[in-house]
């Protein structure tokens, strides 16, 4: 049988993606064959255009020095992956770099990227830097983009705006030292159950300077619900633990924070403007004798703003918790249209709180900023603490940022 001029082009794209050569794709057949033929140093490119189907890779493994990279050709007009089941699938890889994508109109999730389900062997180093991934899903668990046994990995820049009705924006499942920053993540108001999730054994994770409208029943889920066969390790203890909330904004949302089967976790110097329902929630959905009782959370130096009716407490306690672990410390409480109710009911005193003072935000369609020195997310202090903790938690995904002129030393 003679060979097509497709099967031809195939066979050199490949030939070139091996190599290490850029490759410049610009329909649906030649990305799917540049990714099978991608391996170390490989540089995909992307024609600005729309990309239909499902487009997949897996065992793609670059080096620290040769990375992989796949991303737009030209990021002002980055190519759209109308996705079928998935947009993009990624299985077992590592040193690996999506950039300038536009991930939309999936069943089920926009992106995926997982272990191969082999627990002990994550993949691990990746970038995922200016994705726009939006309206994915249905009204199940459908993610905007989901992480399954992840390692060492940096988020910034994306904006991922309308994902499934009971999913997440991400969904993080046995994820470790990740750092997720200066992203946008928006619903429809009373859309989708969280925008930010790290459960199943996830641990050191920091969210910084990311904005959060009307994002999920949950924005920011530090722990969950995870079967025990999905953890990553198989038995830790807790579905999330060191989970980092920093200098973050919120509008809407039923709770901005929810603390569920976590230990050691924080929210710090962020702005919460009008929760629906709570500040933060600290349950318990994952029990049994191997986990302990969420705990050992902290809430500090936030800015609170709500109204009379929207607010049905400031700290909401499920059963099987430890809420006399937690610490709330240094946050400014105000109730905009009735100032005489501003103290919150906690679970535990609050020390240094400041209550019933107009914090004097700015909210507008681009969200809501400032704030009086020392409280929430335009702080010196929250940028000083993000600046602290994150090269401490994700070591790899900071030194990323900072070349990336994003995250500035400490």
């Amino acid at each position: 049988m003679r060979p097509t001029l497709t099967g031809l082009l195939l066979v050199c794209l490949a030939g070139a993606a091996g190599a290490g050569e850029p490759v410049r794709v610009a329909n649906a057949d030649a990305l799917r064959g540049a990714l099978r033929a991608a391996a170390a140093g490989s540089v995909i490119l992307i024609e600005p255009g729309d990309y239909r189907g499902y487009f997949s890779g897996a065992n793609l493994h670059g080096t620290p020095e040769k990375p992989i990279v796949i991303g737009g050709a030209d990021p002002a007009r980055p190519p759209v992956l109308h996705g079928a089941s998935e947009c993009l699938h990624l299985s077992s890889v590592s040193h690996l770099i999506l950039r300038d994508l536009v991930l939309t109109g999936s069943r089920v999730n926009g992106l995926n990227i997982d272990d191969g389900g082999t627990i002990d062997a994550p993949s691990h180093h990746l970038v995922l830097d200016g994705l726009a991934v939006r309206d994915i899903g249905s009204s199940d668990n459908h993610d905007g983009i989901k992480l399954s046994g992840i390692e060492d990995f940096l988020v910034r820049r994306c904006t991922i705006e309308r994902w499934g009705g009971g999913g997440s924006a991400i969904d993080m499942v046995g994820c470790h030292r990740g750092l997720i920053l200066d992203s946008t993540f928006r619903h429809d108001a009373g859309k989708g159950s969280n925008a930010v999730q790290a459960k199943g054994g996830s641990c050191d994770v920091v969210i910084g300077r990311c904005r959060f409208a009307n994002a999920g029943q949950r924005a920011i889920n530090m722990g969950g619900s995870t079967g025990l066969a999905y953890f990553r390790p198989r038995k830790p203890g807790y579905e999330a633990r060191r989970i980092v909330a920093i200098g973050n904004t919120f509008v809407g949302s039923m709770a901005p924070v929810a603390f569920v089967g976590s230990d050691d976790c924080v929210a710090s110097y962020n702005t919460l403007c009008r929760p629906g329902a709570w500040a933060a929630r600290i349950l318990q959905e994952t029990r049994g004798p191997d986990f302990a009782p969420s705990r050992n959370g902290v809430f500090r130096g936030n800015i609170v703003v709500w109204r009379w009716r929207e607010l049905r407490t400031a700290a909401n306690v499920g059963p099987d918790t430890a809420p006399e672990t937690f610490r709330f410390e240094g946050n400014w409480w105000f109730c905009e249209d009735r100032p005489g109710g501003s103290q919150p009911s906690l679970p535990v005193p609050e020390a240094n709180g400041v209550v019933g003072r107009d914090p004097g935000l700015r909210v507008d369609e681009r969200g809501v900023a400032g704030g009086p020195p020392g409280y929430g997310a335009d702080s010196k202090q929250a940028a000083e603490e993000l600046a602290r903790i994150a090269p401490k938690l994700a070591p790899w995904a900071t030194d990323q940022a900072r070349e990336r002129k994003t995250l500035n030393s400490p």
